[in-house]
């Protein structure tokens, strides 16, 4: 099916803003929303990283246990707890106590965790069990370490699940019908992308020359007072975030005379075990559910080999900050002009289309870095020649280009797809399955790549001896996440050709 439909826009307008004049007072609270919710996911992401996997003791090798043992437990509570709030509190409401939860961790992170540090972190303790346990449990045994910083790796990593995936995008999707959203999600992917660059900016500035500040009584060095200043912002920009969607819920959605308004409807209250039983019932949502857990898994199977090879690149959690901040910069730049030229045009063509793109990339850019890696660890010297640097840089550097690309893909093309696939359901259908779907299915394909790394870890004592197997399930879990988009797109097209058009569109108006 051709998802093109006639545009009353010009040609460059229907590109870059195809927008009407009506739908500004709705559609920019949105875009600020979702730019500073992606601001604060960015710049923690560049941070939780360098936090855990250069601390002592620890490395590349803490991530899969952090994300089996800390991070999956804490997305089930988190899913638990957001549906009991939106069983009895408003839409609005789950979003002020949910963000506000993240934001009072931070601030406790900031001003008694971090600097009690020291203190809390029972190193004697790790460093017996270091000498009882076998070498493949050192990742384990780092979480315990520092556990306060796998506190903030955790919570970090739920603030894109909580906040992007589950709020976010669930209140958009509320109040944006298959139509709107195949002229909005292009710009809103453009707004958080350049949100993705300015957190990047934000993030080697901090830690670029590591200037210490005598002056500000906090921390003893230049990285302790980055983590100051990390924090400060992303707290201040979820404030800021709270106060935009309250006045949109004010000005424009409760607004009866506004084009925007959409009357609340009653829900069916269901517990989060019902939701997981509704899932499995439905091919449909079974598919997106497939999607995310096979694309959560692929990257998870590629980051964890990368990361280990950028920590021997750059020990320094500074310079590995940096580094991650330039990745993050080159990735937002991409992104950005794939949300500007291709993510609208391509998907009011062919959702089918569109949605296999984000697979094909990581597959290409996944299995080039793992070719490239393996061949570093074989000692295949001509690679490292051919490009005029040393094989490590080589691996480092082609990683670097998967993740820009794979994760551009993600934030334009994949995000745009995955989200458009719930908006034909009913209201019921698309709290249920995405609360399950974006809470708890993504995570599991973090943490099914974790568990794959953590076995193998066990089993040959390293993330390097394991990157060959884990290239072999790297490949066929590619091969699932293209099978499962070819079904849903024919079930979406057979949906969406049941949904009246939009009747806000009025022909003409500019």
């Amino acid at each position: 099916m051709q998802l093109e439909e006639a545009s009353p826009f010009g040609k460059w307008r229907s590109l870059f803003w195809p927008i009407y004049r009506w739908e500004l007072k709705k559609f920019l609270p949105i875009v600020l929303i979702f730019a500073l919710i992606a601001f604060n996911y960015n710049l923690l992401r560049a941070y939780k990283d360098s936090i855990v996997v250069t601390a002592t003791g620890s490395g590349a090798e803490a991530l899969p246990f952090i994300k089996v043992w800390a991070i999956l437990p804490g997305a089930v509570l988190l899913t638990f707890l957001f549906t009991k709030l939106a069983n009895r509190y408003s839409r609005e409401k789950v979003f002020y106590i949910m963000i506000s939860l993240f934001l009072a961790f931070f601030f406790l992170f900031t001003f008694v965790l971090f600097p009690a540090r020291d203190f809390l972190h029972p190193t004697e303790l790790a460093d017996k069990l270091q000498q009882i346990l076998p070498s493949g449990f050192k990742g384990l045994i780092a979480l315990f370490r520092n556990w306060t910083f796998t506190l903030f790796y955790v919570m970090s990593d739920l603030w894109s699940t909580a906040i992007l995936s589950v709020l976010f995008w669930g209140f958009t999707n509320d109040v944006t019908t298959v139509s709107e959203s195949k002229r909005y999600y292009g710009v809103l992917t453009t707004g958080a992308n350049l949100a993705c660059f300015c957190s990047a900016q934000v993030a080697i500035s901090l830690n670029l020359g590591q200037v210490y500040i005598p002056w500000i009584p906090y921390g003893a060095n230049a990285w302790d007072q980055s983590i100051l200043f990390l924090n400060c912002t992303v707290i201040a920009c979820g404030l800021l975030t709270m106060a935009v969607f309250r006045w949109l819920h004010v000005a424009v959605l409760r607004n009866p005379n506004h084009r925007a308004f959409t009357p609340p409807q009653e829900r069916e209250k269901m517990s989060m075990r019902q939701n997981i039983a509704y899932l499995a019932k439905s091919k449909y949502l079974l598919c997106i559910a497939a999607i995310v857990l096979a694309y959560n898994l692929a990257m998870n199977l590629v980051e964890v080999v990368w990361k280990n090879q950028l920590k021997e690149l750059y020990p320094n959690p500074a310079d590995f900050t940096v580094y991650f901040g330039e990745v993050m910069s080159f990735m937002a730049l991409i992104a950005t002009f794939v949300g500007l030229f291709i993510t609208n045009s391509f998907i009011r063509k062919s959702w089918t289309l569109t949605a296999l793109i984000p697979a094909l990339i990581t597959l290409i850019f996944g299995g080039g870095f793992f070719f490239f890696t393996i061949l570093q660890q074989w000692h295949v010297g001509w690679a490292g020649a051919l490009f005029g640097m040393s094989p490590l840089l080589l691996s480092v550097s082609f990683g670097s280009l998967q993740n820009s690309m794979s994760r551009a893909s993600k934030y334009t093309l994949f995000d745009a797809t995955k989200e458009m696939t719930f908006i034909p359901l009913s209201p019921d259908s698309r709290l249920k399955g995405k609360a399950v779907i974006d809470g708890v299915g993504s995570r599991l394909g973090k943490s099914g790549g974790s568990v794959v790394h953590q076995g193998l870890i066990i089993l040959f004592s390293s993330v390097a001896s394991s990157t060959p197997y884990v290239a072999v399930i790297f490949c066929v879990t590619i091969f699932i996440w293209i099978v499962s988009v070819i079904s849903l797109g024919k079930q979406f097209d057979g949906l969406t050709t049941k949904v009246p058009s939009e009747p806000s569109l009025i022909k003409g108006e500019t």
